[in-house]
């Protein structure tokens, strides 16, 4: 069978688009003019086509590539409409609407297999804020020379406003970024064993496949510059409608996970022993149902955990990068950039998490310990204080239920003490929780980083995962509850570089760490 020739034009920015081949079609890549292909690629699982060694024209999904004496030839195995520009073309053939078509459908999944083959983008706390400034205007111009926006490079005079340009160089960026975050997650919800079939977990992936397919139906780059903020305020009505919609998403992936515990506990799942260690290698008379607490141990399953991890670290991300969007298209706050305070201050966090649990411990006990606050208390440094505030009253509740369940009702309870540490040298800002609660038995301190684990009563617990309040977190839930407060309060710490860490001392209290990084510098650490 003679291979289809396709030339490829001397200009780079000549789109390239390959549909409605046939399955197993030859195909020959070659320059125009050229005597010989200029492909140069290894066998791989998917076609790279490049014009140079370094320069990369476009990839294909699910190809196999191999090489010939006089020309590089490739087999495109998918059957259905495929094409990649290297700059914005015009495109006759008629565009698929995937938000029409199924989940489940080829087009679909070959499309969030495209996206998930991408690597993602990290960002430090220091460039949202830069970003947000307008101090990379100059980058939109470079990457829009031919779009009307060549000679941007002011920035606005108000830097906690964010001008129109600002606006559309955030929207750009998201509208490429965000399906392949998105992409990265409907995959990996696609692949954990035993929590992928739970009814709360396949909700959660169609919602972040809906979310993926409405942003894609946007236009990736502005028409032109006079058209550019209508293309950004249809953007942003979309990630609006996105963002309030992934506000229950926390609460639902708890309901996934309590739902996955539960039914380990019934005897209802097989090939899983004690270590939560996948028996599938094993043969049917070695698998057996295992019943009861001891059989299997939910908080110890490595592998459903780390996914959790992954999971819970890309929501964080993927929601502050909408946040500080929609928050830049707010009037200006003083201070604050999008959701970032430059000033923030631990001092007025952590008074404001004290006031937030002792409400939520007085409602349910009566009373609350008193919290006594020192240190560095007119310290400021750039943060998002929703961020802290959430971590803050993560361990101080924790630490009110504790003192109060440990002494007693209406004993004189010992104080809560919080000391903030911070100097001109340190890499860090530090903030330490100590309590006299009791403390953590040994056995149990892996345990309080494992979702779900939690000692708080079971009707209690059932009771918040029918529960699906519209909102991250909220002094209207329990004072223990879901048992992920302590894993998402850490992934908060480490999401800007941070950490959080727990000594403890059984019969006596803990003391509970949060370290946050100074300077902002440090990148998000994006799950694959």
């Amino acid at each position: 069978m003679t291979p289809t020739l396709l030339r490829l034009g001397s200009r780079p920015t000549q789109a390239l688009h390959l549909s409605g081949y046939s399955l197993n079609s030859p195909v020959s890549i070659c320059r125009s003019g050229a005597s010989k292909s200029l492909v140069s690629c290894a066998q791989v699982s998917r076609c790279t086509i490049q014009t140079s060694p370094t320069r990369t024209l476009a990839t294909l999904p699910s190809t196999s590539l191999w090489h010939s004496d006089e020309t590089s030839k490739f087999n495109i195995t998918n059957n259905h409409r495929w094409s990649s520009t290297s700059a914005a073309s015009s495109n006759n053939e008629p565009k698929i609407d995937y938000l029409s078509l199924p989940h489940s459908s080829p087009e679909v999944q070959n499309l969030i297999e495209h996206h998930a083959r991408k690597s993602q983008t990290s960002a430090s706390l220091q460039t949202l804020m830069k970003t947000g400034r307008g101090e990379f205007l100059h980058k939109l111009a470079k990457h829009n020379q031919g779009g009307g926006f060549a000679s941007v490079t002011s920035r606005p005079e108000d830097e906690s406003e964010a001008t129109p340009l600002v606006l559309v160089q955030v929207a750009s960026f998201l509208r490429r970024e965000l399906p392949i975050r998105l992409a990265h997650r409907i995959h990996d919800l696609s692949q954990v064993s035993y929590l992928q079939d739970m009814k709360s977990v396949q909700q959660v992936k169609d919602l972040y496949t809906t979310s993926f397919l409405e942003i894609l139906s946007v236009d990736k780059h502005p028409p032109t510059r006079e058209g550019s903020e209508a293309w950004e305020e249809q953007f942003a009505k979309i990630l609006e409608n996105i963002y309030e919609r992934h506000s229950s998403v926390l609460v639902q992936m708890a309901r996934g996970a309590f739902e996955l515990r539960a039914a380990i506990r019934k005897g209802a799942l097989l090939g899983v022993d004690d270590d939560g260690c996948d028996e599938g290698q094993k043969t049917t008379n070695e698998k057996e149902l295992q019943v009861g607490r001891d059989a299997v141990e939910f908080e110890l399953m490595e592998s459903t955990h780390a996914f959790l991890d992954r999971f819970y670290i890309s929501r964080i991300g993927i929601r502050v990068l909408i946040g500080q969007y929609l928050s830049l298209r707010q009037p200006p706050v003083e201070n604050y950039v999008g959701i970032i305070c430059s000033k923030t201050s631990p001092y007025e966090i952590v008074k404001r998490a004290i006031d937030d649990a002792a409400f939520m411990c007085t409602r349910k006990y009566g009373d609350a310990p008193e919290v006594i606050i020192t240190g560095r208390l007119d310290m400021t440094f750039p943060y998002v204080p929703t961020h802290l505030h959430y971590i803050m009253l993560e361990l101080l509740k924790n630490s009110m239920r504790a003192t109060v369940e440990y002494h007693g009702i209406d004993a004189d309870y010992p104080p809560i003490k919080v000391v903030i540490a911070d100097g001109s040298d340190n890499e860090d800002v530090i903030i330490k929780v100590s309590d006299e609660g009791g403390g953590i038995p040994r056995s149990n301190m892996k345990r309080i980083w494992s979702y779900l684990f939690t000692t708080a009563d079971p009707e209690i617990q059932e009771g918040m995962v029918a529960f699906n309040e519209n909102v991250d977190h909220s002094i209207d839930s329990p004072l223990a509850g879901l048992g992920y407060g302590l894993p998402i309060s850490r992934s908060y710490a480490r999401y800007f570089g941070g950490d959080l860490s727990i000594m403890s001392m059984e019969g006596y209290g803990t003391d509970c760490f949060v370290y946050l990084t100074r300077l902002g510098n440090t990148r998000e650490p994006l799950p694959i």
